[in-house]
């Protein structure tokens, strides 16, 4: 079982790493309305979730 939860919980950080480099390398911070450092929280935390239980429901 902890096995199952190790693969959930990696396939949350790869997409959490994958979300927030390319959002970080591709965001223009000059004229937005928010900080790069809150667009990418809000990535990092919806992309994790996303990766997450993509991978738990699917199983």
């Amino acid at each position: 079982m902890s096995l199952l939860k190790s693969k959930h919980l990696l396939n949350g950080i790869v997409s959490l790493v994958v979300s927030v480099g390319i959002t970080v390398w591709l965001a223009d911070d000059e004229d937005a309305p928010w900080s790069l450092t809150d667009m990418a929280m809000a990535v990092a935390i919806s992309s994790f979730l996303s990766g997450f239980f993509t991978s738990y429901f699917a199983d």
